[in-house]
Parts: C-alpha cells; structure tokens; sequence
C-alpha cells in the first residue's frame, strides 16, 4: 500500500493545532492518526501532539497482526492517553480544558479498522463511490440523528463547533470503533473539519477518482479548502491499497 499526508493552518488561524502521523508495528502493520487540538492556542496543540506521538510511539512496539488484538489495544490505549491529557491539564494552568479530536485506522491485511472521538473523519472511496464512515460526535449530528436539523442547515449551525466527544476534557474516552474490508485501489481518507466544513462530499470525489497521485490529491483537498474560505486548519492522509490485498 501507498499513503501520503499533508497539514495546512488555513487562511485564518494564526498556528496550526492539527497533528497527523503514519506509524508501522513490528509486523508492519499500518497505523495512521489525524488529531485535530481544541482549547485554546497552547492547549489544543499540545494535546493533538500529545495524541499522536504517544499513541504512534506505542503501536510501534506492537507485534498484533489480527483485528481482536489491535481492537484490545486501541481501547487501552487511547483510554490511558486520555487520562495522561487530563493529567496534564490539570498541572498547568495554560493547558486547562484541552483536548483533541482523533480518527485512527488500523490495516490489517484485506480489513481495516476506524475508530474515531470528535468529528474528525474517515471516508473509504470505493468503486468511485466516497462513504462515510464515521458519524461526527457534535451537536449538530445530535440534532440531524434526531430530525431536528438537516445536514444543510447543520453546514451553517452557530453551534457546529460543538464536539461531544474527544481525547482528553471529560473522563468519557468510549472511543467508536468499527471494522471494514478493503480491495485493490480502494483510497482511505482521515481528515479534520477543516476539509469538510469547506468543501462537498462530491469535491472530494471527484478529487480521488482523479489519476494523479496521493501527494498531489492532497495538496489538491487542502487547496480546494483553502479557496472556499480556509476557515480553520486542515489536514488530510491519504491511503490506497496497490495491489490485490491478501486475506
């Protein structure tokens, strides 16, 4: 398999609090994470670094090839790194309230395992079909869940900013995990809403069915955000299997 990342701070954000790394085990399975900071200028940085090189740190001393083995250990992990954030908030006074968001994948042979806290997501295009994976832990998906917004009117909600669910911030670290199969040329993409609260599901597509390559399709994500506002920070990894992927 093949993976490129790119991380921009936008056109409005004076620093840049998202973090993203690609991370392989003893067994070379693939592990990728995209962090997306909240509370404050220090704090948010601190703890989306935090995130991703404690939890890469770790999974580079695994040895798991196998879905109930990294499922086990991503649960004890990111349960322990949100405690080790909360820790650290509560002794500096400058780092009060922090927190991240986190999406990671897991790579498994011919499966995939998402797990994710926050709204940061997962899309796998497949077939030259773009599909969501992961359901955005927010307020206003809260609200579209129960009929009480559209996904249009959500796009433009004064409370979109408002996460649910993060690493660090509350004791409340249930991370959402769900397993999935993958095939030849299928494209997995992790991004922070700074990609998707600028452009449409269908830019994305028509952005991954395009034949230039990772590097440029990320450049390409990031530009596009960038042109319809730049907002806030963005960050995307991408990673697409080559060849016919073994069982």
């Amino acid at each position: 398999m093949k993976y490129a990342f790119q991380s921009d701070i936008g056109n409005h954000r004076d620093e840049n609090q998202d973090y993203v790394g690609v991370f392989k085990n003893k067994k070379d399975v693939l592990f990728s994470i995209v962090a997306d900071g909240i509370g404050g200028r220090q704090g948010g940085d601190v703890a989306s670094e935090m995130a991703v090189s404690h939890l890469g740190f770790l999974f580079q001393n695994t040895e798991f090839m196998d879905v109930t083995n990294a499922v086990r250990w991503l649960q004890t992990e990111v349960t322990q790194e949100n405690d080790e954030i909360l820790e650290t908030s509560q002794k500096y006074s400058d780092l009060n309230g922090m927190g991240t968001t986190i999406v990671v994948t897991i790579i498994l042979k011919n499966q995939f395992i998402v797990a994710h806290l926050g709204d940061s997501r997962c899309y796998l295009f497949k077939r030259n079909e773009l599909k969501q994976l992961t359901s955005d832990h927010s307020l206003v998906n809260e609200l579209i869940k129960k009929g009480e917004l559209s996904p249009e009117e959500a796009r433009t909600h004064p409370q979109k900013n408002i996460i649910t669910k993060t690493l660090g911030i509350s004791t409340n670290s249930d991370i959402d995990v769900h397993t999935y199969v993958w095939q030849k040329n299928d494209q997995i993409l992790l991004c922070t809403d700074g990609l998707t609260n600028m452009v449409t599901d269908q830019t994305i597509a028509n952005v991954l069915e395009s034949s230039i390559s990772l590097e440029e399709k990320c450049l390409k994500l990031i530009e596009f955000a960038n042109q319809a506002g730049g907002r806030d920070n963005v960050t995307v990894l991408l990673i697409q299997a080559e060849d016919e992927v073994s069982k």
